[in-house]
């Protein structure tokens, strides 16, 4: 089995130059992904990015237009997908309404004709670790929507598939018990030793979640990184956009960071080429008020809203070094101990560590 260079790491799942093409539409553009052996592996980007094009044709319900899907060295492109060893869990669940909890889960073991005593065995098994057991011969009408999903789940994973693909998982869920099969899920994926591939679009979820993130902008990959690199490191601007909230400054590059249009200089420790066109990136939580002598990069404006989200709260600052407001993020203990307001004159300042420098 191959390895993966960096970590020496198995490789489970290998993609290859993939393309999907509809006509003269292009849905995937020359993809390549290393998925390691029991890596929670997130595919992220808007909607029509094609990560669920590209989840399709690692399922087999769609066919690449060229490249390869490799799984354990195999190529399984042209493999039909009820003969790859792969499972797809959709977001719907699809849970048979007048069967059993049980019935359910043991229903793909039964449609492979497995021996009897093989089938209780593993649903026994299945249904200890998804903290089913009690549940056992509820229907699924009788069940809470974090059951149902625990349900699906189960019944993908007492197959044993190499590779378990989610498609938008937790969608169905609301908020509160979303959070919460988040950390149920990665407890599952931890026990059963399986490699997961989720889709999602929620870059909250790919955040808490996955061990490496693949984010995708109009059919082609623009990063693969670990959940922090991502977040702190982004490689374009259009990541730095769609994972979690940050402010841009537009300006030219200078030697050692930006000038912004009203003549204020800031500084960064990555380089950019002098005399282009770009911005300057900083995310809100990096942003104090009243900055101190250690904080190169300072500023001032004037508050003009305050978002109250009870852990913290985001001020917006009217400043004339961007267009647009700059967001700094607060804890609320902190927020506390100040009187904020709108119309009150502040002083914000930031690192240049912190400072992230994109081209036009």
């Amino acid at each position: 089995m191959p390895k993966d260079a960096a970590s020496g790491a198995a490789i489970v799942l290998a993609v290859e130059g993939v393309a999907k093409r509809y006509g003269g539409v292009s849905a995937i553009t020359g993809v390549d992904l290393d998925i390691r052996e029991n890596e929670f592996f997130a595919l992220l980007g808007p909607s029509g990015c094609g990560k669920t094009t590209l989840l399709r044709m690692l399922a087999g319900f769609e066919t690449p237009t060229e490249g390869r899907i490799l799984l354990d060295g195999v190529d399984i492109a042209p493999m039909p997908p009820n003969k790859r060893p792969v499972n797809l869990m959709f977001q719907s669940y699809a849970l048979f309404p007048h069967m059993s909890v049980r019935a359910n889960i043991a229903y793909g073991l039964e449609m492979e004709k497995r021996p009897r005593d093989e089938i209780r065995t593993r649903v026994d098994a299945i249904l200890a670790t998804a903290h089913l057991t009690d549940f056992a011969e509820r229907r699924p009408d009788q069940l809470s929507g974090g059951q149902k999903q625990r349900v699906a789940l189960a019944r993908a994973l007492v197959k044993r598939p190499r590779v378990l693909l989610l498609d938008e998982p937790l969608g169905a869920l609301d908020k509160k018990l979303r959070e919460a099969m988040q950390l149920e899920l990665k407890r599952l994926q931890h026990e059963v030793g399986i490699t997961f591939v989720m889709v999602t679009h929620d870059q909250e979820e790919a955040l808490v979640m996955a061990d490496r993130i693949a984010v995708l902008e109009r059919g082609r990959l623009v990063q693969v990184a670990a959940p922090h690199e991502i977040y702190e490191r982004p490689a374009t601007r259009f990541v730095a956009d769609f994972i979690g909230v940050m402010n841009f400054i537009p300006g030219s590059f200078g030697e050692s960071g930006l000038k912004a249009a009203d003549g204020s200089r800031f500084h960064a420790d990555e380089a950019a080429p002098v005399g282009r066109a770009g911005a300057l990136a900083i995310r809100p939580e990096r942003i104090a008020l009243d900055p101190g002598p250690d904080l190169v990069n300072r500023a001032s404006g004037t508050i003009e809203a305050i978002a109250y989200h009870g852990l913290d709260l985001q001020l917006h600052v009217r400043s004339p070094i961007a267009p647009k407001p700059i967001l700094v993020r607060l804890s609320a203990g902190e927020a506390d101990r100040r009187a904020l307001r709108p119309g009150l004159d502040v002083a914000f300042g930031w690192s240049a560590a912190d400072t992230r420098l994109f081209l036009d």
